[in-house]
């Protein structure tokens, strides 16, 4: 069993690999993948390899039975090259667009996500978020910037009451830490039929088709939902108008996932108090976006589910399934080209 790494993964994960059995040969070399630019970096510095390099790439995804990660920087080696591999496993939950994208479905290999992997990283910073507004912290950045000293009173997250739109491994670990903290948990799922509300941490469980309903009950609305085809611009000028005075929109799905010009006017006039995005419609988000100088949004580089823990925690799952595949068991989070996640 060939195993191809093929974004940075550091020596202890790779013995870690290795050590799952003893016919595990593990492949790797770092002159020919993308560089890392922070810890837990798999897209990293796009590698334009030259003739020689091409060719040695070509050999080992020709050599592999399986993957760590996709190759960023040609992902089309894995149709070219590829024959032999019989499984990728990601190193992101929501892979949908890049499947897509680069035509991957055509590949004969399974992909599994790291669905799970992320998810308690976003949590904690949807958690962050709310505790961000609750403490009135847009208003302190902005008197810091101004070395203006004026108190003010802030509110209390204990008993307000967050929508979460999407209950998967994340939307579940945000109610988790919601509830933990004494918040009013409801949430939205595709289905719900026969679904107790408590096992997924919620008090009140709603259907898909019934988001509108949902987020006008909640002072906080947080979007975990995937990119998918059903989820593309899901809060519109009219879900946005619908939601509560002085409500906060927390955004760790995807940026497609709202319209931004019903964003932007939404926060200039009304009626969110402020949003805070992990994901923007494009990304990187222009330097001339208005949303970088608003006073009431909060911008991350997309970087809330990168843990530093992230590379134990994807190496853990891909132990598991390599694991799985020698024993000829159903793999974990196995990726439907159907459903695009």
């Amino acid at each position: 069993m060939n195993v191809l790494i093929c974004s940075y993964l550091e020596e202890e994960h790779r013995q870690r690999i290795a050590a799952v059995h003893p016919d595990v040969r593990v492949m790797f070399e770092p002159a020919l993948i993308a560089a890392p630019r922070y810890a837990c970096d798999h897209v990293g510095v796009r590698i334009e390899r030259d003739a020689d390099q091409r060719r040695a790439w070509a050999d080992l995804v020709a050599q592999a039975d399986a993957q760590f990660d996709f190759d960023y920087s040609d992902p089309t080696s894995l149709l070219r090259d590829g024959q032999r591999v019989r499984w990728v496993q990601a190193t992101s939950a929501g892979i949908g667009q890049f499947v897509a994208h680069h035509e991957l479905q055509r590949s004969q290999a399974q992909f599994t996500t790291a669905a799970g992997v992320h998810a308690r990283p976003l949590a904690e910073f949807a958690l962050w978020g709310m505790l961000a507004f609750a403490n009135n912290y847009p208003t302190a950045r902005k008197q810091q910037r101004a070395s203006h000293w004026q108190r003010f009173a802030r509110t209390e997250i204990e008993g307000a009451t967050v929508a979460i739109v999407g209950l998967g491994s994340i939307g579940r670990m945000v109610a988790q830490l919601a509830r933990a903290v004494g918040m009013r948990v409801i949430g939205s799922k595709r289905t719900v039929d026969g679904v107790d509300p408590a096992s997924l941490h919620v008090d009140r469980l709603y259907q898909a088709d019934d988001v509108v309903a949902m987020i006008e009950e909640a002072d906080y609305v947080c979007l975990a939902a995937p990119h998918t085809s059903a989820t593309v611009g899901l809060l519109d000028d009219a879900a946005l108008q619908s939601m509560r005075p002085g409500s906060v929109l927390i955004n760790i799905g995807r940026g497609s996932l709202v319209d931004e010009a019903a964003l932007l006017r939404a926060l200039r006039d009304g009626p969110l108090a402020g949003a805070v995005l992990d994901v923007t419609p494009v990304e990187p988000l222009p330097p001339e976006h208005p949303l970088w100088t608003m006073d009431n949004v909060i911008v991350f580089p997309h970087s809330a589910s990168t843990s530093t823990r992230e590379n134990e925690r994807l190496t853990d799952l891909f132990c598991d399934n390599l694991s799985r595949l020698l024993r000829d068991e159903p793999l974990r989070n196995r990726y439907e080209h159907e459903r695009q996640y």
